[in-house]
């Protein structure tokens, strides 16, 4: 099959499966936002004592505030305009999503499309067979590396999203599989995919049971079960091959989600492992050695002291 084919109809499974996943969450979630303004005195029950203590801390706030300000200053008053229903807000956020989305696939496609003769062009044209043995070395951890990380993680994300309804279920949530998609899809951003799916599985809770403290079950069953996945299941499984600093996947996800959006946020830690992998092959640049062992910097002081004492 030709490559431009192939890498067509891959573009197109993936695309069929993730659509599939989609509205299985999208779905189920327009039902739920149908239901807020039926639920929404539940809501407000059961935040009560929170509402409450909020009020009493932003009273006492204000009157701080009122002593310690001598006058009050009133300038230009400036309103930006939000859209006030959901459907304004999908209609805004729509174009910027479907860009995103069809530059995604177009780099996927012309990736994969152009990849074999990509690979075979940067082996053949090393001046040395030992360096074209090197590259094609480096190029196969690459390919092994993210394809296991991908792969493994998938798995487990799927696992984890099926765990999580089957207990949503058995506490009687209602969508137990829409929340299960949602905990897979977003368990694919570290740090923050987790913190956001806690908090929607709190208010998706508030409109379900009667209390706070019922609400707070499911949210702290998801955060139970991924501590455990995260900090246990993960790392045995992907291993110490893969492993990366925390600190370089949260730079890494803010850079490639401003870069990207949603789209960078996801690819963040499969684009780290390929940046790792290849300077683990190449040589990580050693910074510290070059600034301050081989005497590359000129120290001033010291120079002055050498003057002063040879005189």
């Amino acid at each position: 099959m030709p490559s431009k084919l192939a890498s067509a109809l891959c573009v197109v499974i993936f695309l069929a499966i993730a659509t599939f996943a989609v509205l299985s969450i999208v779905l189920p979630a327009i039902n739920w936002v149908a239901l807020v303004p039926e639920r929404i005195d539940r809501v407000t029950a059961s935040l009560q004592p929170v509402l409450d203590l909020y009020a009493n801390l932003e009273r006492f706030v204000d009157n701080i505030a009122s002593r310690i300000a001598s006058s009050a200053e009133t300038g230009r008053e400036v309103r930006i305009a939000t859209p006030n229903s959901m459907m304004g807000i999908i209609a805004a956020s729509a174009p910027h999503a479907a860009i995103q989305l069809f530059f995604a696939l177009l780099v996927i496609y012309f990736f994969l499309a152009g990849w074999t003769a990509m690979r075979r062009r940067t082996i053949k044209s090393r001046g040395s067979f030992e360096g074209a043995m090197t590259t094609a070395r480096v190029i196969q951890q690459v390919v092994e590396a993210t394809s296991t990380y991908i792969g493994t993680i998938t798995v487990i994300n799927v696992c984890l999203g099926a765990l999580t309804a089957l207990i949503l279920w058995g506490l009687g949530m209602d969508s137990a599989l829409m929340w299960g998609g949602i905990v897979a899809v977003l368990n694919y951003i570290p740090y923050l995919g987790p913190i956001v799916t806690a908090v929607l599985l709190f208010v998706g809770a508030l409109m379900t049971f009667p209390d706070i403290w019922a609400a707070m079950l499911p949210p702290l069953i998801f955060l139970a079960l991924h501590t455990i996945e995260a900090n246990a299941i993960t790392p045995m499984i992907v291993g110490q091959k893969i492993e990366v600093n925390p600190l370089l996947i949260l730079l890494s996800l803010s850079f490639w989600a401003w870069v990207w959006g949603t789209t960078g946020a996801l690819l963040a830690v499969p684009l780290l492992i390929i940046i790792k992998t290849v300077f683990a092959a190449a040589g990580t640049p050693d910074i510290a050695g070059f600034l301050f062992e081989d005497g590359s910097l000129t120290h001033v002081g010291d120079e002055d002291e050498k003057d002063d004492e040879g005189r």
